[in-house]
């Protein structure tokens, strides 16, 4: 280990493999809202956060264990439809908050062509928010309907696209 009076001990979640300081400063310069997606083994979160003097406010938010109140099977909280329906979510309440536009705060994960985090990028999209994006690769129809999942989903996702607005307005209307 390194010593001497010029040694400087790295920030806490920097050491931990947290947080990417460069990356997050760049993100809070840009002055935009982040679209924020975290995804564990169990479920997606997808959030769109405001940075402020006083640190970050969530303006809208939404979690993959919303989805069983319109009836989504609770063992594939974590699949790639479910982060595509808990992104399009997040972004219908965004909209009802009067975001239109935010830039993607990924953290640490680092994308792949038809995953999770993209299929949530893309429910943020087809809820109408404007994201700058590259060239990444969607899920295919295919993975967004869960035909890859070993139980399949009892319904299309666009079955469960049109239950979403009335989650989007029943949480708005209890906040």
């Amino acid at each position: 280990m390194s010593t001497g009076p010029r040694y400087r001990v790295a920030f806490r979640r920097r050491r931990e493999g947290r947080t990417d300081y460069r990356v997050r400063r760049r993100l809070l310069a840009s002055g935009r809202l982040r679209a924020v997606v975290r995804t564990s083994g169990r479920r997606v979160r997808v959030a769109l956060v405001e940075f402020g003097p006083g640190g970050d406010r969530v303006r809208a938010a939404a979690d993959s264990t919303e989805l069983g109140t319109i009836a989504f099977p609770s063992s594939s909280l974590a699949s790639t439809p479910a982060a595509y329906l808990t992104g399009y979510l997040a972004g219908l309440r965004a909209r009802s908050a009067g975001t239109d536009s935010a830039v993607l705060d990924l953290g640490l994960r680092h994308p792949t062509p038809g995953g999770c985090l993209a299929a949530a990028l893309k429910g943020l999209l087809d809820a109408g928010l404007e994201i700058p994006h590259g060239g990444e690769q969607f899920p295919s129809a295919d993975r967004l309907n869960g035909t890859h999942l070993p139980r399949r989903l009892p319904e299309p996702v666009e079955a469960y696209k049109l239950k979403l607005p009335k989650l989007a307005e029943r949480a708005e209307a209890s906040s």
